[in-house]
């Protein structure tokens, strides 16, 4: 497994995250507790010496799991252990020690190697500069609880750099994928965080497994005519591991098989060395992708004052990826999951204060209806 230097140490360029675990009976709650077992010793044995694993992944079973797993294996010092502390259920300073001693507990651990603030944004980091987390954090790692601190960000650039300036954090973890290097912190906050110093850990290289899809239909097409022995999964974790600002790229294995294959990847790609060819491979999947894209939306936000609470980035961002990657199913259960009837699509007014704030100028009024009436079809 090649390794890249963070401070002191070296990291295996891939990490496991513990979020898509093998379960039993489709229960997220349920982890397989054997195969899984086995699937983490294989990337242990493989060089994978980063494991990642957060407070609600698997229904809140995740570092449980990760802490028998290292009881039973031994490994704990001879791998590096990151969690992330649950901002948005923090209401005080006193939650701060709180949830981090219940996530030593869960860990079985007395420490934990890379301790983040999870999902911060904009208006998260607020709340959490209101209650300290500052102190709390130099606090932990004076105390050795954590060795260092960082933060997982989902938000615009604007965001990100506030987040990035508002504590001297170690490292931060960004989604970055080849459709998305101007999403969220995107290429343009990678590399102002290397430049800072800090680690950079990758989450969703592959865009949720989007990416890594077995080519059907007219991607099959595409893809046929790239005459290549690579799979889509292979592709996109090459081209993020192609850039050197990358400390660890997180991937959240699910099966064996997917573990073998980005093993193979990992020990095979690194910094400059994708081909031209497979650059002009990527650049005609960007082209595939972007053409079924249902609306031209940035996520700017720009829209986020809507008086009936409509999250239109959001539902734009529903649409736009069942479009571009046949993932109808899911968009449409997210869309009725996460957003509450008097919040959908179909409850604009048309008062037009999106429309006379977006940037792109986008016929948000009329958007919103084609997108409602997509998203909330039966499947």
């Amino acid at each position: 497994m090649r390794k890249r230097k963070f401070r002191d140490i070296e990291l295996s360029q891939l990490g496991f995250g513990l979020m898509r675990l093998p379960v039993l009976d489709g229960d997220e709650s349920k982890i397989d507790v054997h195969e899984a077992d086995r699937m983490l010793h294989e990337a242990f044995d493989a060089g994978v010496n980063y494991f990642d694993t957060a407070w609600p992944y698997h229904s809140g079973r995740s570092e449980n799991f990760a802490g028998e797993f290292l009881k039973k294996s031994g490994l704990r010092d001879r791998l590096y252990l990151a969690t992330k502390l649950p901002c948005w259920l923090c209401e005080s300073y006193e939650d701060f020690d709180r949830y981090l001693s219940m996530q030593l507990e869960r860990l079985g651990t007395d420490h934990i190697d890379f301790y983040l603030l999870h999902a911060m944004d904009g208006q998260r980091l607020t709340k959490m500069i209101e209650l300290g987390f500052g102190r709390f954090l130099d606090e932990a790692k004076r105390d050795g609880r954590i060795r260092y601190a960082g933060f997982s960000f989902h938000d615009d650039y604007s965001a990100f750099e506030d987040v990035l300036h508002s504590y001297d954090f170690d490292f931060c973890q960004i989604q970055f994928n080849y459709m998305d290097e101007e999403f969220q912190a995107g290429l343009r906050g990678l590399k102002k965080a290397a430049k800072m110093g800090l680690g950079v850990m990758i989450m969703e290289p592959l865009k949720g497994g989007q990416l890594a899809k077995k080519p059907e239909g007219d991607l099959k097409e595409l893809w046929d005519s790239f005459d290549t022995d690579e799979t889509p999964a292979e592709l996109g974790l090459r081209w993020v591991l192609d850039h050197p600002e990358v400390t660890v790229t997180l991937s959240g294995m699910s099966s064996p098989e997917q573990i073998s294959e980005n093993l193979r990847t990992a020990q095979s790609a690194g910094p400059g060395e994708l081909t031209d060819r497979e650059r002009g491979m990527i650049e005609e999947l960007r082209k595939f992708y972007s053409e079924r894209t249902a609306v031209p939306c940035t996520g700017c936000k720009y829209c986020i004052d809507c008086p009936r609470g409509i999250p239109i980035a959001s539902i734009f961002k529903y649409w736009n990826e069942a479009r571009r990657y046949g993932t109808v199913d899911s968009a449409r259960k997210r869309y009725r999951a996460n957003i509450k009837p008097e919040n959908r699509a179909d409850q604009c007014i048309e008062c037009g204060n999106c429309e006379a704030h977006c940037p792109q100028k986008i016929p948000v009024i009329e958007m919103l209806k084609q997108a409602h009436e997509f998203l909330n079809a039966d499947s």
